[in-house]
C-alpha cells in the first residue's frame, strides 16, 4: 500500500530520470493516506504506520527536491476508499493542508449528492483561498454529473474556485478505456473547447503510459496515441506509473519535448476532433506560434497499418500552398505538403502526430 517511503522514492526518481526538468513537477498522494478517524481537534491525520513522519515532513522532503506536493480528499462524508471526507470540515481541512505545505488538492465526490456539490465545492474553494497558501484546486464535481457535457455549468465550477476538473469516467490501462475517453471528448469537442483553457482545464484522467498495473503494459503505439490526444485536448498530464519500472521506450514518449510543448501551448485553447467519429479520425489544435498540431488517429483497422489522407484546408486549417511538416514523436522534418494535403501511414491503435506550418 502507499507509504511515505514510496512517495519519497518517486520524488527522487522524478528528478533523477528527467521528469521534473521536462515539466512533471508534482508528486500527489491519492486516496488511503488517512487514518480512519480525525484527531481530537477534528483535524485529518495520516495513517501513523505508513506515514510515521507525518504529511508536513513528507511535503518538506518533496519540496526540497524541487517538486510540488499534492494531496487527496473528498467532498463527501467519506473518501471513495472509506476514509474521513471533507464535507462539513472545509475550513479546518483547508487550513490543515496549508499548514502542511500542500500545493494541490484533488477533491473527489463520493458519498455526496448534487445538492451537496453545489454548496460543498464552493465552500472548499473559499476555504482554500482564505488559507494563506496558493493551492491549486482540482474538482471532481463534473464527473459526478453524468455524461452530457453540454448540461454542465462550467461557469459554476470556475466560480467555485476550481482550476481544473475531472469530467468523466476513470481510466484503466486498456486501449478500450482510452478510446472511450477519446470518443467522449470527440463527441463533446465544441463545449469542451469552449469551457477549457487557463485555470479551467478539462482533465481526461491520468496518463497510463508505462503503467504496469495488473501485470500488463499498454503497447507503445497505444501510449503514443494517448499522449498525442491528451496534448491536443490540453488535458493536464498526470503520470500514474511506477517510475521504478518505466522502460526507456515509455520514458521517451513521456519526456518528448515537442509533444509536451503542444500540451503546454501558451495560448491554452484545447483542440477538437475535426472529422466525424470513426475508426480513423483527425484531431487538430491551433497553437500560439500560428502552427497547427494534427493527430491522425487509427483507433482500429483490419490491417496493421492504414493510410489516412486529409485536406487540412477543408477542416479550417490555414496553411500556405507549401507547408512544412514536423513529426513530433520522431522529431524529424517530413516532406512539405501542397495545398493542405496531408497523408500518413498510421499503425493500428496508434497515431501519427505532426505540426504543420
Amino acid at each position: 500500500c502507499i507509504n511515505e517511503e514510496l512517495y519519497i522514492e518517486m520524488a527522487k526518481l522524478l528528478v533523477e530520470d528527467g521528469y521534473l526538468a521536462a515539466g512533471y513537477d508534482q508528486i500527489s498522494i491519492d486516496d488511503c493516506w488517512e487514518s480512519k478517524t480525525r484527531d481530537a481537534t477534528g483535524r485529518l491525520r495520516p495513517n501513523a504506520t505508513r506515514f510515521p513522519s507525518g504529511i508536513k515532513a513528507l511535503g518538506d522532503t518533496i519540496h526540497a527536491l524541487g517538486a510540488r506536493f499534492g494531496i487527496y480528499s473528498d467532498m463527501g462524508t467519506h473518501t471513495c476508499g472509506g476514509y474521513p471526507g471533507s464535507q462539513g470540515h472545509e475550513q479546518i481541512d483547508a487550513q490543515t493542508f496549508a499548514e502542511w505545505g500542500v500545493d494541490y488538492l484533488k477533491l473527489d465526490g463520493c458519498y455526496n449528492n448534487q445538492e451537496g456539490y453545489v454548496t460543498g465545492y464552493p465552500k472548499m474553494g473559499r476555504a482554500l483561498e482564505g488559507s494563506g497558501r496558493n493551492i491549486t484546486y482540482s474538482c471532481s464535481w463534473p464527473a459526478y454529473l453524468g455524461t452530457n457535457e453540454t448540461a454542465k455549468n462550467f461557469s459554476e465550477f470556475r466560480r467555485a474556485g476550481c482550476h481544473l476538473w475531472r469530467n468523466w469516467d476513470d481510466i484503466s490501462n486498456t486501449w478500450e478505456s482510452i478510446v472511450s475517453i477519446i470518443d467522449h471528448w470527440g463527441d463533446y469537442s465544441e463545449v469542451l473547447q469552449e469551457s477549457g483553457g487557463p485555470n479551467s482545464w478539462n482533465d481526461m484522467d491520468m496518463l497510463i503510459i508505462g503503467n504496469d498495473h495488473y501485470g500488463k503494459v499498454l503497447p507503445s503505439d497505444n501510449a503514443r496515441a494517448q499522449m498525442a490526444i491528451w496534448s491536443v485536448c490540453a488535458s493536464p498530464l498526470f503520470m500514474s506509473n511506477d517510475l521504478r519500472t518505466v522502460t526507456d521506450e515509455y520514458r521517451q514518449i513521456l519526456l518528448n519535448p515537442e509533444v509536451i510543448a503542444v500540451n503546454q501551448d501558451p495560448m491554452g485553447i484545447p483542440g477538437v476532433r475535426a472529422t466525424p467519429k470513426g475508426d480513423q479520425e483527425v484531431w487538430i489544435r491551433r497553437l500560439f506560434d500560428g502552427s497547427t498540431a494534427v493527430a491522425l488517429l487509427n483507433k482500429r483497422s483490419k490491417d496493421a497499418k492504414t493510410e489516412i489522407s486529409v485536406d487540412l484546408r477543408t477542416l479550417g486549417v490555414n496553411v500556405p500552398d507549401k507547408a512544412k511538416v514536423r513529426d513530433l514523436f520522431e522529431r524529424v522534418d517530413l516532406p512539405e505538403i501542397t495545398k493542405g494535403q496531408l497523408t500518413a501511414v498510421v499503425p493500428r491503435e496508434g497515431v501519427t502526430f505532426v505540426k504543420v506550418y
